[in-house]
């Protein structure tokens, strides 16, 4: 069984054709990175231009380089939100002209979803498991009961963390994405050199804030006094990753409280590329004696491999393709499937 995976939901497109066993038999991703870079952000038109101008030559070239053809697919499946909807709507119309034209099921997938499952690609994880899923549009908690069974146990309540990671890292004058260049500048700076806020730890239940953070930044940066100081870019960040640090493992004790008997606990997401981060949550669950695990740093990314599995994994749970098929900008987990919770 073998399934073709399609996900153009931001600035990456990517395709892959995965296998029932979790062996991922061929991949592409074509990241639209430059195209972006000079504007500080994803440009919704460019992506989809790129998109279409990319996607169908990567669909088959990707089945070529295994010899085979569509008519040896099992399903076809391809992301149709939450995401930019130009992009998603270019990949999940060719999916689903694909599927109809060799007579194939076609499964519309929760970009959310795929990044929650696909820790279940690298390893077996058995169910439930506490997933702390964080990107740049989203920062949750959720308890993964089974496919379509998904309990929210928190989120934020105004930036998620890799938005917070971008914006602080344009107020030092950093690169997007902002993510890798603040943990980069962060190694060589000292975590204690800025007091910064952590924003709901310590209080109930398991929801996150960062734009307080984010502001304390910016008025670290335009007070004399630590301009003078020197270092101030290496400071910053590693202040700023360090508070993220503490909020993420504050929260996460919480949600583990909140989710009952869990012996697993993944990050998933861009953000989960992080170092720091992960060994910081790695830490906590050692200390509670729970297994951690961290997917590899191309299934943390926006990538087809987890898009393809999603599907496999509703194949195996026996649950029928999709009939009514739309693209959507937003796509709460909370309305996916009849046990969504």
């Amino acid at each position: 069984m073998i399934v073709l995976g399609i996900e153009t939901s931001c600035d990456e497109t990517a395709v892959a054709i995965v296998t029932v066993d979790r062996e991922v038999l061929a991949r592409q991703v074509f990241s639209q990175l430059k195209d972006h870079q000079k504007f500080g952000g994803v440009v919704p038109e460019v992506a989809a231009r790129a998109h279409l101008a990319r996607l169908p030559a990567m669909v088959q070239d990707t089945v070529a380089s295994l010899d085979i053809d569509f008519a040896d697919l099992e399903a076809i499946a391809a992301t149709t939100g939450p995401g930019l909807i130009g992009g998603l709507l270019v990949g999940s119309m060719l999916g689903q002209g694909l599927a109809l034209a060799h007579g194939k099921p076609f499964y519309s997938i929760n970009h959310l979803e795929g990044h929650i499952l696909s820790p279940r690609l690298e390893q077996d994880i058995d169910f439930p498991y506490l997933v702390l899923l964080v990107s740049g549009g989203h920062t949750q908690f959720v308890k993964v009961n089974g496919v379509e069974d998904y309990q929210l146990l928190g989120t934020t309540i105004d930036d998620a963390v890799g938005e917070a990671f971008d914006k602080t890292a344009k107020l030092l004058g950093l690169e997007y994405p902002g993510g890798p260049e603040i943990e980069k500048l962060a190694q060589s700076g000292n975590s204690t050199a800025f007091d910064f806020p952590r924003s709901m730890k310590g209080r109930a239940g398991c929801d996150f804030s960062f734009s307080g953070l984010k502001t304390a930044v910016r008025y670290a940066l335009e007070e004399e006094s630590n301009i003078k100081q020197g270092f101030v870019q290496q400071n910053i960040a590693a202040s700023f990753q360090a508070a993220v640090g503490d909020i993420v493992c504050d929260r996460l004790q919480n949600a583990l409280e909140m989710a009952g008997e869990i012996h697993t606990v993944v990050v998933a997401g861009g953000v989960a590329a992080n170092q720091y981060l992960r060994g910081r949550m790695e830490d906590v669950c050692k200390n509670l004696g729970l297994a951690f695990h961290a997917p590899p740093l191309e299934l943390c990314t926006d990538n087809a491999d987890m898009i393809a599995w999603a599907a496999v994994e509703r194949l195996k749970a026996g649950i029928a393709p999709d009939t009514d098929v739309k693209a959507r900008p937003r796509w709460p987990l909370n309305e996916l499937g009849k046990k969504a919770a």
